[in-house]
């Protein structure tokens, strides 16, 4: 055994710790503003912020309210399976993932989690974000939509594996 062993091992659980840490934070974060805005826009009110307004609404799909007319039960269900996939993904790419491609992988996950709690409460994901010229969105789509972009920009300038890794 190296001294160089432990050192990996350290930097792998750290990266872990990190990922799982970044995870929760984040989906608490999206959980946090939908509750608000659960409560602040429920009379129906849109409130503008310049280019976004904050309106309440109600996805029972996923993106672009696809899957509407499915049972929540088989969203929640094919949702989970897809997370728990890319759970898997990013424990194991946390091995040799820079911090950009492990922030990216957070985003999406957090995301995708956050959603997925919304969504077990009452088979609905809340929205609260408008543009006028997009579908109504949260703050978990933001993050699974920049971290997706993150991940394939790291990936496309090779910039997604720590040195060391190599």
């Amino acid at each position: 055994m190296t001294t160089r062993e432990p050192t990996k091992t350290l930097r792998v659980t750290r990266a872990r710790a990190f990922l799982a840490v970044t995870i929760t934070l984040l989906s608490a974060l999206d959980l946090g503003l939908k509750a608000w805005a659960g409560r602040a826009l429920a009379d129906g009110q849109a409130v503008e912020l310049g280019p976004v307004q904050l309106r309440l609404g109600f996805n029972s799909g996923v993106a672009f309210s696809l899957g509407a007319n499915l049972p929540a039960g088989v969203v929640l269900g094919v949702t989970g399976l897809i997370i728990v996939a890319m759970a898997i993904f990013a424990w194991r790419a946390t091995r040799t993932a820079t911090l950009p491609a492990r922030l990216a992988l957070a985003a999406i996950l957090a995301g995708a989690v956050a959603n997925l709690l919304d969504r077990a409460a009452d088979g609905v994901v809340t929205d609260y974000l408008h543009t006028g010229w997009f579908p109504t969105f949260n703050l978990a789509d933001v993050f699974i939509i920049a971290g997706a972009v993150a991940l394939v920009l790291v990936s496309l300038t090779g910039s997604d594996r720590a040195a060391d890794s190599v």
